[in-house]
């Protein structure tokens, strides 16, 4: 097996609320080295890690993980809808190596995905369905979460179970850094806001609320206005050198806490890198090949994009 590792911010703000030419420039640029190092690699399968934002996973039932053996986006913030092209039976054999090594994750016969996964999906391969792939939802947004070292060994896990199925394997993290969007928090909700955060019945026109106030979230960040815990470069960069290093048991001193005070609500996102960088370390070892950073007002977010390579890959 060879694998390799793209690991990449997203936001419902691009292309809404944009940088100006020259930020937008290096962005575009840095994503463009993204895909081209994803061609070169040309994998077989890719294992996509990324958090959901209310819009298919609810506090009805809350996993702070799991795989989906399908898949079909919703199509919030303009982005897609319809079926991933979801390899059903990497999946399953994924879902039962993970289980065999002691970790848990909820299994889905049919996830809901939003912005988050396509995203990633639209810009490394150019659609949601150009590419076999298994999506493993991240819990990133929804209060409470579980310790950081447990993702850690959820990628391990799953990192280990893919060596078995000799393929070129692709894992890619989206979501983070620091970045703290307008989100609802059922632990301080009203009963009318935290009733559709539990059942997940969202009308047209609560959709349209929400998509609102988040991009005028951006645009006041844009205007100089600052959310109640900012960008932190420090603390992304932080993240940052220990993904490039390969110190990924520093995460295991890592709490929910600390994440959140540091880099924002959103900030638990990171796990998707956890994640990633785990599974790709199960692999063998590995060495960072691009990394790009630069905060965003605009996106409200600590933007990231990051490729590495496996050892066998680099072969």
């Amino acid at each position: 097996m060879t694998a390799a590792v793209v690991t990449m911010s997203h936001s419902p703000l691009i292309g809404r609320s944009n940088p100006n030419p020259a930020a937008l420039h290096r962005i575009y640029s840095a994503l463009g080295q993204a895909r081209d190092f994803v061609a070169d690699f040309a994998p077989e399968l890719v294992v996509l890690y990324v958090p959901d934002h209310y819009n298919g996973f609810f506090h009805k039932t809350m996993p702070q993980f799991c795989l989906g053996v399908d898949a079909y986006s919703v199509g919030d913030f303009g982005s897609r809808p319809g079926p991933l092209l979801v390899d059903t039976v990497a999946a399953e054999l994924l879902a039962q190596g993970v289980l065999d090594r002691g970790t848990d994750p909820a299994i889905s016969a049919r996830m809901p995905v939003d912005h988050g996964f396509v995203q990633p999906t639209e810009i490394l391969f150019g659609g949601i369905d150009r590419m076999l792939v298994v999506p493993v939802f991240i819990n990133g947004v929804a209060a409470p979460f579980g310790l950081p070292h447990r993702i850690r060994s959820l990628g391990q896990a799953l990192g280990q179970a893919a060596r078995e199925l000799q393929k070129q394997v692709l894992f890619v993290g989206s979501g983070g850094l620091s970045n703290d969007l307008p989100m609802p928090s059922i632990m301080s909700a009203t009963q009318r806001v935290a009733e559709p955060l539990i059942e997940g019945h969202r009308t047209p026109e609560q959709r349209a609320r929400i998509e609102h106030r988040v991009l005028v979230t951006g645009v006041n960040y844009r205007a100089g206005a600052r959310s109640p815990i900012p960008i932190n470069p420090h603390w992304d960069n932080h993240v940052l050198d220990v993904f490039e290093h390969g110190t990924l048991d520093e995460v295991d001193r890592w709490s929910a806490a600390w994440m959140g005070e540091e880099g924002g609500g959103s900030a638990h996102e990171v796990r998707t890198w956890i994640a990633a960088y785990a599974s790709l370390s199960a692999t063998g070892s590995y060495h960072t090949t691009t990394r790009f950073y630069e905060p965003v007002p605009e996106w409200v977010v600590g933007f990231s994009v990051a490729t590495a390579l496996g050892s066998e890959a680099a072969r």
